[in-house]
């Protein structure tokens, strides 16, 4: 067999080409010599930087007293790693793997055609080439024959394998959906840009620094691996209560799940029904009072509403007996708190994902107990109850990961750090590789972004609730069967939800997909308004009107029967659906009273509040 057909002899001569582009680079930046020797200085400077990654690495193992390797694996073999992956793949056929062959022969032969053949030119325009990936966007890894073919036969090779999963035979769609996702999971770990010796951008830098990226790199993932969390942004940018979650509160109510919080009044009169937000306890509840221009809260505030928001507490070892019942209950306490210290007969609700889960459950048991008029409406953020078509999360639910959860959970709860990895797989190249490459390899400071914050100030979650929650949702969509499931001794049957419903998705959520939300309106009696936003799971709700971003679209004809009649006539609407939500909670209920009394909390002394907001239960760990 001759080099041009032997993937091994390929292999080989690619591994040649890197050497000579990373000769390329020296010369480049060191005009005269293929590489020149550094001078004293520079010298120095390396072994200096070279001791420090040493030091770094021998104190962590040190510090850690567990035995780590200290070597490190050959980054420029990711080709053959992903060589011997798809020859171990029972999916692969002798004809799959003669038709990849020839198909990157051919890629390779346009790929140097641009270049002429000539290693080393570095014209000022890159050569356009076949396939565009946004981890590949800086023109080094174009401009460079050897990082062109590099990047350009992981990308081929990478949509083979994607490809031959939609081959595969004999297996259900579920396990297909599995191994898509697998694969895919170890496409991305394997880019040539997760490396150090196949990423031109980073050969680049270490060179311009001598190696103190890779120094400051150390240091940045050493305290990922203390923290056992990958970082996002700046861990000392932001403190609860100080430039974060800022909007003036009282927490007015607490039991050992939830602390209540109260906000004060910022207009002379309010509306008569006040609104409580259930968020999820998945994630800390100030995603909705990020910073003043962002928050929802303070937003709704300024509507003239009086608004309560639930603080979950982070599940520890007391918590271990918890179960979907304790939530339920603490919805209907809270709704009950509220309308006993404001004296009003009802509450508008807001459930925010799987906490519009449990607010569903809370409304059909109300129901079915004749207390249905104790919510004056409801609005669901981005919430599911029917499962059927809830997307990426359902290839977490199988029997050996459900054992993998109960082997996390030794003291009965899950910690908040393995749901917040999972969430970053289901986008890994933006979530996990994108801060390797960043932090890890180009040794960059971290951002100080506020949303990036939140997202890794993870919660604990009960364990016993979290594994029910999978399996008797996700996994066997109970829910939207009647009376299939109970709690706190009445049985659920969402047909008997008839309060009236506003209902918001994200046109681009992976969480919750739009699709997922929409059959809400298959179970719901009542008059429901469904909105489709712009964006995810996250920016589709915290959207505030000042930002400018996204948009959003309403379908009045109230016969649709499913999402892609909605899209067909939906009028879109620019800017942020907030507008549209306010104005639809004033025609509920427009009655206002004055701001005094007990709608402004701690403002009397008969008003025994507990704490300023936002309260203990968002800052414990």
């Amino acid at each position: 067999m001759s080099d041009k057909t032997d993937p091994q002899a390929a292999f080989s001569r690619l591994f040649d080409l890197q050497d000579e582009a990373a000769r390329s680079i020296f010369g480049q930046m060191m005009p005269g010599a293929v590489p020149k020797l550094p001078d004293l200085g520079e010298a120095g400077q390396w072994a200096k930087n070279a001791g420090k990654l040493q030091t770094m690495w021998l104190s962590f193992q040190a510090e850690q007293a567990a035995k780590l390797s200290k070597e490190m694996p050959d980054p420029t073999r990711w080709m053959a790693y992903l060589d011997s992956f798809h020859k171990r793949m029972p999916l692969v056929d002798m004809e799959a793997q003669k038709a990849f062959w020839g198909d990157t022969m051919q890629m390779w032969k346009g790929v140097l055609g641009q270049f002429g053949g000539q290693f080393g030119d570095n014209s000022e325009s890159a050569p356009e080439l076949p396939r565009k990936d946004k981890r590949f966007r800086d023109e080094r890894w174009s401009n460079n024959p050897v990082f062109a073919l590099i990047h350009q036969t992981y990308l081929l090779m990478a949509e083979q394998l994607e490809g031959m999963v939609d081959k595969v035979d004999g297996v259900d769609k579920e396990k297909k959906e599995q191994l898509r996702f697998a694969v895919k999971a170890v496409i991305d770990a394997l880019s040539p840009s997760n490396f150090a010796a196949t990423n031109p951008v980073v050969l680049e830098r270490t060179l311009e620094t001598k190696g103190e990226n890779l120094v400051r790199g150390m240091q940045h993932m050493l305290d990922d691996m203390r923290r056992g969390q990958l970082t996002h942004t700046d861990p000392d940018a932001f403190k609860l209560g100080e430039n974060i979650a800022v909007t003036p509160g009282k927490v007015v109510h607490e039991t050992p799940l939830y602390q209540l919080i109260q906000y004060s009044p910022s207009t002379d009169e309010v509306l008569q029904t006040p609104l409580v937000i259930f968020p999820p306890w998945i994630n800390r509840f100030y995603i909705l009072d990020l910073n003043p221009k962002k928050s929802f809260i303070r937003w709704a505030v300024e509507q003239g509403l009086t608004v309560f928001v639930v603080s979950w507490k982070s599940a520890d070892a007391s918590m271990k007996d918890v179960v979907w019942d304790d939530y339920i209950r603490a919805q209907m306490d809270a709704i009950d708190t509220i309308r006993a210290r404001l004296d009003v007969p009802s509450v508008h609700t807001i459930g925010y994902c799987v906490a519009g889960t449990t607010l569903a459950a809370t409304l059909a048991i109300l129901a079915r107990r004749g207390e249905q008029d104790k919510v004056a409406s409801t609005t669901f953020f981005t919430a599911q109850v029917d499962f059927t078509k809830a997307g990426e999360l359902l290839h977490f639910i199988d029997d050996n990961q459900m054992m993998a959860i109960e082997a996390l959970s030794g003291e009965g709860y899950l910690d908040g750090r393995y749901m917040a990895a999972t969430f970053n797989l289901l986008r890994g190249t933006d979530l996990i590789w994108n801060y390797v490459v960043n932090n890890y390899l180009l040794g960059e400071d971290y951002p100080a972004f506020d949303l990036l914050h939140w997202n890794g100030d993870v919660t604990n979650l009960p364990a016993k609730w979290h594994k029910d929650y999978l399996e008797q949702l996700y996994r066997d969509n109970r829910l939207v069967e009647p009376d299939s499931l109970s709690a706190d001794g009445t049985p659920i049957d969402l047909r008997q939800v008839s309060v009236p419903t506003y209902v918001q998705a994200g046109k681009e959520d992976h969480i919750a997909p739009a699709e997922s939300v929409w059959k809400i309106r298959d179970h719901f009696t009542g008059p429901i308004r469904f909105v489709l936003a712009g964006s995810g799971h996250i920016a589709g709700v915290v959207n505030p009107p000042g930002s400018g971003k996204y948009q959003y679209w309403i379908n009045e004809d109230p016969e649709l029967d499913s999402l892609e009649q909605f899209r067909e006539d939906a009028v879109e609407h620019p800017g942020s659906w907030w507008p549209d939500w306010i104005e639809w909670i004033r025609q509920q209920d427009s009655a206002t009273v004055k701001a005094a009394g007990k709608r402004k909390p701690g403002a009397s002394k008969s008003d025994n509040v507990i704490e300023d907001a936002p309260g203990r239960y968002v800052m414990s760990r």
